[in-house]
């Protein structure tokens, strides 16, 4: 199988993640909060750029979102306890933390009633 020269990473990437919001502009303004780059906005969709370079699109909902669904990915991060810390500090409501067999993890309520959930990272410190 191909593999990078000189890298160990698997030789695929995530790409594109798709989420579906009623306000384009808001969703937006929400995930760069979140220190999470935009490249593109327009009217029906917009591009949002992750750590890894893979993308969020968040695209115009033909139907309204249920009030509680949670987003079908999450965002994971090196210092969960620092970022939660901050979010806090920001007004976000995050929750309290939840422990899994891996993860740490808390949510935060998000645009359209969805809920987020920031994970722990498994791979803090090391570079990958």
């Amino acid at each position: 199988m191909a593999k990078y020269v000189n890298d160990d990473r698997p030789l695929a990437a995530l790409g594109h993640v798709a989420l579906d919001v009623s306000d384009i502009d808001a969703s937006t303004e929400f995930f760069v909060g979140l220190v999470i780059r935009e490249i593109v906005r327009r009217d029906e969709f917009a591009v949002l750029e992750l750590r890894g370079e893979s993308h969020i699109q968040l695209l115009r909902a033909k139907a309204p979102i249920p009030p509680g669904t949670k987003i079908p990915f999450d965002l994971m991060v090196d210092d969960n306890e620092a970022t939660r810390k901050e979010y806090e500090a920001r007004g976000l409501q995050p929750s309290g933390f939840e422990k899994g067999h891996i993860h740490t993890e808390f949510t935060i309520p998000a645009p359209d009633g969805y809920i987020l959930t920031m994970t722990s990272s498994h791979t803090s410190g090391r570079v990958m």
